[in-house]
């Protein structure tokens, strides 16, 4: 314990520069950014893979209750070769008991012991596994390996402490002691209150299969710092990285005189799911959620009575109306709807155009792109990305699972039959890893009559370019289907200040976070990151 309330003081300098960062909503990382950047970053990235080729063929020995059997059947996009890693199969009952047997103590101590244990584990995890986790991200989601460092690695942990200032703060909220005092007839009552802040038991985490860190982070730490317990349940695709994470939670929390199972793993495989089993636990206190609609529906209606958040499939939508320079616009959404094969939760997916196309330029010079043109000039922007292997390897990276390839063919199909087929999808060489799963984006041309295909997420490097009647119809077309739909991100181009305004206040009504206008180098998904 002694330890542990010294770890706080290590790392105030960090939390007090995130919360004053949570507070500003700056820019700000604690972290090298770029692998470039990491010290000794040549020596670090050689230990982390060699690190990571340890894994393969290997049991992850993880002391913590199991059914004493082996799983694994994790594949890596790139080789498509099984990594054959193997891990424990969880047995639930023995989880959720050991995993309460932790919290009385865990949660009697101050926030601030907690929070100094999680900074540490964010520390550990970038000082001397990071490298190894983003290989195992790469090799388990098909990531390319700056992505992987990056999005999955130290923006996750950014993701992580955000969520602890955030935990902080509510829990600050929350005053120790209070002297409450009151008249009744001529008499004056004083009570000393006192308050105490009651964790609400296990939680358990969902890692997705795309970007399993990015959302596991966050989730881990708010649960742990509020005095829960986590059962961490990875799909059973991307095991690794979660595994690597967990072990260094398991090995801060021993350090510090906690009790380590207050983190454990529950591992299932396709065959044989344990997902509704875990939620419908009578021990499952929360759930954090993150996968398919499908799923994500049936966790919200029968989570009950644990505490249940989720964020599941959506149709991100782009609305051009007008621009000064279609050709940056054309840019950012090349690259844009390319990064990671569609394959992100920030991806965009339905591309909203007026049929009499789109203002381009300013004052008298301004003249109108035909719809026609502009679709035919983006088709031919994402097609030149998917044309030089080398930018598709960086930006397109693998694709996760062979679904996605099924889909990929089935919605081919599809716009051939429709006659809708803008562009089609196909993979490409990989320059390093010959054997890659890969796959160039797909582009339909739609009009609303086509709703059915694009009302929900087509998981992917799939796009929809939707032919709308005029500016306002396109709009309602986009807001609509985001509130029907569900969509984490918007993206809207438009010169006309009247038009942005309305924009703005329909996308905020429909529950969609919102870009305007932005094109240059940064990836349009990072603008709602």
């Amino acid at each position: 314990m002694n330890v542990a309330a010294s770890l706080f003081d290590r790392h105030r300098e960090r939390f007090e520069k995130a919360r004053e960062t949570c507070r500003t909503r700056a820019s700000w990382s604690p972290f090298a950014e770029q692998p470039s950047l990491y010290a000794g970053h040549a020596n670090a990235r050689a230990a982390g893979e060699k690190a990571f080729t340890a894994h393969l063929g290997q049991r992850f020995e993880i002391d913590q209750p199991s059914a004493h059997a082996w799983v694994g059947e994790e594949v890596s996009p790139y080789t498509q070769e099984p990594l054959k890693a193997l891990y424990p199969l969880a047995d639930l009952d023995a989880l959720f008991t050991a995993a309460s047997v932790g919290i009385p103590a865990w949660s009697a101590v101050s926030p601030e012991i907690r929070a100094g244990v999680l900074l540490e584990v964010v520390e550990r995890i970038y000082r001397e596994r990071l490298f190894e986790l983003t290989y195992a991200v790469m090799h388990t989601t098909g990531q390319s390996f700056n992505m992987a460092y990056a999005g999955s690695g130290v923006n996750a942990l950014d993701r992580g402490i955000e969520a602890l200032v955030y935990a902080m703060a509510a829990m600050d909220a929350v005053t120790r002691d209070a002297r409450w005092e009151r008249s009744f007839g001529s008499a004056t009552i004083a009570l000393d209150k006192h308050y105490r802040l009651i964790p609400r038991g296990v939680a358990v985490c969902f890692a997705c299969a795309s970007f399993p860190t990015w959302n596991a982070f966050p989730s881990m730490i708010a649960s742990l710092a509020t005095g829960n317990a986590v059962i961490v349940k990875p799909h059973p695709a991307t095991v690794l990285p979660m595994a690597i994470s967990i072990e260094v939670f398991r090995g801060v929390l021993r350090e510090s005189g906690f009790d380590p199972n207050l983190v454990t793993m529950a591992i299932d495989t396709t065959v044989d799911p344990m997902g509704q089993r875990i939620i419908k636990h009578p021990s499952c206190a929360i759930v954090d959620f993150t996968g398919s609609a499908r799923f994500g529906q049936w966790v919200e209606k029968n989570a009950h009575p644990a505490l249940c958040f989720t964020e599941t499939s959506g149709c991100n939508a782009v609305v051009i109306e007008s621009c000064v320079d279609l050709d940056a616009v054309i840019r950012s959404l090349a690259t844009t709807l390319s990064l990671f094969s569609g394959q992100m939760c920030t991806s965009p997916q339905n591309i909203y155009v007026p049929a009499a196309g789109v203002r381009v330029g300013s004052g008298d010079s301004a003249s109108v792109v035909p719809f026609d043109e502009v679709v035919s000039r983006l088709a031919k922007a994402v097609e030149a990305l998917g044309n030089d292997p080398k930018k598709a390897s960086m930006i397109m990276a693998a694709i996760q699972s062979p679904s996605t390839l099924d889909l990929l063919n089935s919605m081919k199909e599809t716009a051939e039959e429709l006659g809708a087929l803008v562009l089609a999808p196909h993979a490409y060489a990989h320059p390093e890893f010959p054997q890659a799963r890969t796959s160039t984006p797909l582009m339909m041309n739609v009009s609303p009559s086509d709703r059915a295909l694009y009302s929900s997420e087509q998981f992917g490097p799939i796009s929809f370019v939707i032919k709308t009647t005029d500016a306002n119809d396109a709009l309602l077309q986009a807001t609509s289907d985001v509130h029907e739909g569900g969509g984490l991100t918007a993206f809207l181009y438009s010169t006309d200040p009247a038009y942005v305004d309305k924009a703005e206040d329909a996308f905020a009504r429909a529950g969609s976070q919102l870009t305007i206008n932005l094109t240059g180098p940064m990836p349009l998904n990072f603008a709602a990151a």
